[in-house]
């Protein structure tokens, strides 16, 4: 028997991606053939199958569901033969991959969001902006030299990330107006909370801003005139761990509190999981200086969501970014997310996953993240993957794979809301990953690094196919400060430089304001479908639709220019011909509407 199955075409499943567990699904397998098809539709929660016969109808079998909440896999059989999907999401005879099926809570998923449509900045403080001088305080370094070399290891070989250049809460209103000619809604910003380190991972104190950065009544006024302009602020929640130089842990003694390591009799004593005190301790992937929470500690998650969440709501934030979410306990995050949504429905929950969040597997145990009622979203690094996979092997097959998947596995409204990274405080620049063409992971070296000017123009030109991928495809761009500016860099500290005043590349600034401009005219890009409607090895081609108003993009690594042809007239942004005949230039990009 020979059928055809795929689940993004409406004929054969009637409703595109992730369904409520209250919706009659129809999936329908088309086959000339006589005979008989069984659907078998597994739950990976409870690991029971079940068998659903399949009803002949004119040309193929179909058959009807409706299912709890969870997470479920399905193939077709009949008695001698087995159709699974095979890479591009079509059913093929004698495949074992299961397709999936994501079943979300009725009224769990809507599209009332802060950063529904919006563009995305994320701001390293630090090394954003600077507006008047500032103190660092005890066994930290001051650096006057704003645009001047990270250090990651000083002199005597210790990694302290403990020099400051200055940025602040008052940097970052002076760029408002910046931030919006860039077309920015949302800022994310990395930790703000008072640190003994300039990245702020390390939380010394969560209900104190850390006073390099300004104080608690500069950030107020910053979110009240972004609020103005209509820019929301999302902050970074760090609840796995806290700094050993923290007022709840107390290692060296910094504050006045009587912490976990100074004495068993301290109330944050729980909070912290000893093997022998007080030397030996659970930290975060083994640095010292980052304890581990203990897991189920309700002391310390009764603190963040009674105290630390409602201070910075009450400030005027819009949302929350949480750290390592895999590693918090689910009903923690479920609690913050409550308490994040009494403040308002439309404020954001964002995780930090690096894998398919509707299928991920954490420390052995499936995570729960897009049943309804709890992520809004998560931060796109398996589509910046596949993204950088066609860009330096010039080859299609793992960002249409990609795209085809997430497409099948998140709702319409989740798929909207990917927070699609290409540049992170985490990973290297996106144009240094694009123009370099070996890979270098060993720090101490990374310091001598540098792209020269062929690398650079190399990444430069990759990188604005990476952005308009971003951009154009379902989901909410992410920009990390300076990537708009030309601003290069290997892992941390060296992607955390400061942002290039004065040396800024003028070029991607107009692409950037561009590219904001044609996301923010159209409907179709911010709201509409997503479907891949051509692709070979070097070129691809996909269609959003929103109504009456379809956008085709685009996007080769082919060496020569391809023609492209479209059965209807289309227009490129901000011009007036119409056409049926395209250039796609090599290393090049459209971006055409109806």
């Amino acid at each position: 028997m020979h059928i055809y199955f795929n689940p993004l075409d409406s004929v054969c499943k009637s409703v595109i991606g992730a369904v409520s567990d209250t919706t009659k699904l129809k999936l329908t397998a088309f086959s000339a053939d006589k005979g008989k098809l069984t659907l078998y539709v597994k739950n990976d929660f409870t690991g029971k199958e079940v068998a659903y016969p399949m009803r002949k109808s004119s040309g193929g079998f179909f058959a009807y569901l409706t299912l709890p909440a969870g997470l479920y896999w399905y193939h077709f059989a009949t008695n001698s033969e087995r159709f699974g999907r095979n890479a591009d999401l079509y059913a093929e005879k004698g495949s074992f991959d299961n397709f999936q099926l994501t079943v979300f809570r009725e009224g769990g998923v809507d599209d009332s969001n802060v950063i529904n449509g919006k563009i995305i900045y994320q701001i390293f403080p630090d090394r954003f902006c600077r507006v008047g001088d500032f103190e660092v305080g005890f066994d930290k370094i001051k650096r006057d030299d704003w645009g001047g070399e990270p250090t990651y290891r000083n002199e005597q070989g210790l990694v302290k990330n403990n020099e400051f250049f200055g940025g602040n809460f008052k940097g970052i209103e002076s760029k408002l107006e910046y931030l919006k000619s860039l077309g920015v809604g949302v800022v994310y910003l990395n930790p703000i909370s008072k640190a003994y380190s300039s990245h702020g991972y390390d939380t010394g104190d969560y209900l104190t801003v850390d006073p390099v950065l300004g104080t608690e009544a500069d950030l107020k006024r910053l979110l009240k005139k972004a609020e103005k302009l209509g820019i929301s602020f999302v902050f970074d929640g760090v609840y796995n761990h806290t700094g050993a130089d923290s007022a709840y842990f107390n290692r060296y003694r910094s504050y006045d509190e009587v912490g976990a390591y100074n004495s068993k009799k301290s109330k944050y004593y729980p909070w912290y999981d000893f093997k022998k005190y007080p030397d030996d301790y659970v930290c975060w992937w083994d640095f010292i200086n980052l304890p581990s929470i203990k897991k189920g500690s309700k002391d310390f998650q009764d603190f963040i969501v009674e105290k630390v969440l409602p201070k910075y709501f009450k400030l005027g934030f819009k949302g929350v970014r949480l750290d390592v979410v895999d590693e918090l306990d689910e009903s923690f995050w479920q609690r913050i997310r409550k308490t994040v949504k009494n403040f308002s429905h439309d404020n954001a929950v964002i995780g930090e996953v690096w894998e398919d969040a509707t299928n991920k597997i954490a420390y052995g145990k499936r995570r729960k993240y897009f049943l309804g009622d709890e992520l809004d979203s998560v931060m796109n690094y398996p589509l910046k993957d596949a993204i950088v996979s066609f860009l330096l092997k010039q080859d299609t097959t793992e960002l249409a794979r990609l795209i085809c998947e997430q497409v099948n596995n998140y709702s319409s409204a989740d798929l909207k809301r990917l927070m699609n990274v290409l540049s992170t405080h985490d990973t290297p620049r996106i144009i240094t990953v694009l123009g370099r063409n070996r890979v270098v992971t060993d720090k101490d070296m990374l310091k001598y690094e540098r792209l020269d000017e062929e690398q650079y123009a190399r990444g430069k030109r990759l990188s604005e196919i990476a952005y308009v991928l971003t951009y154009t495809l379902y989901g909410t761009p992410s920009v990390y400060y300076g990537d708009e500016a030309g601003l290069t860099g290997d892992l941390d500290p060296y992607n955390r430089r400061c942002y290039p005043y004065g040396s800024e590349d003028k070029d991607m600034l107009d692409f950037f304001r561009w590219l904001g401009s044609v996301r923010e005219s159209s409907d179709a890009i911010k709201r509409g479908t997503a479907k891949i409607i051509y692709r070979d090895r070097y070129v691809l081609v996909y269609e959003r639709q929103y109504l009456d108003e379809r956008v085709f993009v685009a996007v080769s690594r082919n060496e020569s220019d391809v023609k492209l042809k479209f059965s209807q007239p289309l227009i490129k942004f901000g011009e007036t011909a119409y056409s049926n005949e395209f250039t796609l230039h090599s290393d090049g990009y459209l971006i055409l509407k109806n």
